[in-house]
């Protein structure tokens, strides 16, 4: 049982424990010490976003990683999905990311890569875990002074690996889009290949100070980009997070647009080029109904899965599914990389958008979603909800009244202190009730 590890890799508040100078050392040696276990050469490339915790934790890691004797490349200031397609191209053993995604500058984490580019599996994090939890031992370094120089080159075959997945329709040249980079890991990169396409591109919140990424900005406040997008008449808006992994949208009358739209349209344009592979698209318990329906009507599948990308990939890998997201906004095109990449999911939408002629809000027009409410209850542990009768009892009696209409999800977040109540139904005013009753309950015995 992982109690460092959850769902994207290991997070906290920066400098506190586990993510404390000594522990992120102890991290980095384990991991080195791991690949040569695996008969794997300990060489380990690390990216990060724009927190100003990133600096330090790099030089930790790589301070652990050469204890053991390996070797730590720097990629800088990188999305997610750079690292995994570098640590495949570059065939290093091991991609590390430093980011905590979408939370405020404070917390931070780090995720890991096997050599395949995708996140290491539970058996990997339960021996770094019981490293850890060992103890320093013997010939933990110190502190080193000097970061690791970032390889520029890097950066540039990432960018070239997006700008050769871009399949040009025309026109795009007349196309205006506004780019919200959160302040975070795409503020440069993204800006840089849309220009390099020859988009008219209006960059937003793309000046990172180690303390801006995500505030007030970015895939989790897209109202702000909505405002842009209308004043500067621009055919989309794109919303990235803080390494951005997911993206948003925004059409060109404003509306905010999720990746249930994403999945929608790229499954048909993908069947309509005959690239939809088991005419199947994975997707979550988050998902909405619209989008089951919606698809079903094409003669596509969804497969849902639990919440979290990595299980995204595991259902995709295990169905033989080329496509599949989350409704937050990570979309996965395995057929070209093993992670969601909110930049090539940029262009894949402004291909069909290209494509078919159509503004934005047509192209995503057809997809008809169920109203959902989602409600989020702070908690002081995540305890098992089956140790409360009321809690069940409640459960029970809103999925019952659902049966056939709706439906109930309810989880813990896997990076928060935090129970997720999510319900959708055909009468908004009655799920937002139920979901007010479920979550006065849950708090009631878990409020933090």
């Amino acid at each position: 049982m992982k109690t460092l590890f959850g769902t994207d890799g290991l997070r906290a508040v920066a400098g506190q424990y586990p993510l404390d100078d000594l522990t992120i050392r102890i991290l980095g040696r384990a991991l080195a010490g791991l690949l040569e276990e695996e008969k794997l050469e300990p060489r380990v490339l690390i990216g990060r976003d724009t927190r100003e915790s990133g600096p330090w934790i790099e030089k930790a890691l790589a301070a652990g990683i050469g204890s053991a004797g390996g070797e730590s490349v720097s990629a800088g200031i990188v999305p997610t999905s750079a690292v995994s397609f570098l640590t495949c191209k570059h065939r290093f053993s091991a991609g590390i990311v430093i980011s905590a995604s979408h939370n405020p500058f404070r917390d931070n984490g780090i995720k890991i890569f096997s050599a395949e580019g995708i996140k290491i599996p539970d058996a990997w994090e339960i021996r770094l875990e019981r490293a850890i939890l060992k103890g320093p031992g013997r010939g933990l370094p110190a502190f080193p002074e000097s970061p690791l120089e970032p390889r520029p080159e890097l950066v540039d075959d990432y960018e070239d690996f997006l700008m050769e997945r871009f399949r040009d329709p025309g026109h795009h040249k007349e196309v205006t889009v506004v780019l919200d980079c959160s302040n975070g890991a795409s503020s440069v990169i993204a800006p840089t290949v849309f220009f390099r396409l020859g988009f008219r591109v209006i960059p937003i919140f793309n000046g990172p100070d180690g303390h801006n990424i995500n505030r007030r900005c970015g895939s989790l406040h897209p109202h702000n980009l909505a405002r842009h997008v209308v004043a500067s008449r621009a055919d989309v808006g794109i919303a990235y997070d803080g390494d951005a992994d997911r993206a948003l949208w925004v059409d060109e009358t404003g509306k905010i647009l999720n990746g249930d739209h994403t999945l929608f349209v790229q499954a048909r344009s993908m069947l309509k080029g005959g690239r939809l592979k088991g005419n199947t698209v994975v997707a979550t318990t988050m998902s909405n109904m619209g989008l089951e329906k919606g698809l079903r009507d094409m003669g596509v599948e969804l497969i849902r899965t639990r919440v979290g990308d990595k299980y995204v990939l595991d259902k995709m890998r295990e169905t033989g599914a080329n496509l599949g997201g989350e409704q937050s906004g990570h979309t996965i095109f395995l057929d070209d990389c093993p992670t969601g990449d909110g930049i090539l999911t940029s262009l894949r939408m402004l291909e069909a958008m290209l494509a078919a002629g159509v503004t934005f809000s047509r192209l995503t027009g057809e997809l008809k979603e169920f109203p959902q409410v989602l409600h989020n209850v702070r908690v002081r542990e995540k305890a098992d909800f089956g140790q409360f009768p009321e809690i069940v009892r409640t459960i029970d009696e809103i999925r019952a009244d659902l049966a056939g209409t709706g439906r109930l999800d309810v989880r813990y977040s896997g990076t928060e202190p935090l129970a997720r109540v999510m319900i959708e139904g055909e009468d908004l005013a009655r799920i937002e009730a139920q979901a007010a009753r479920l979550t006065s309950v849950i708090a009631k015995y878990l409020r933090e």
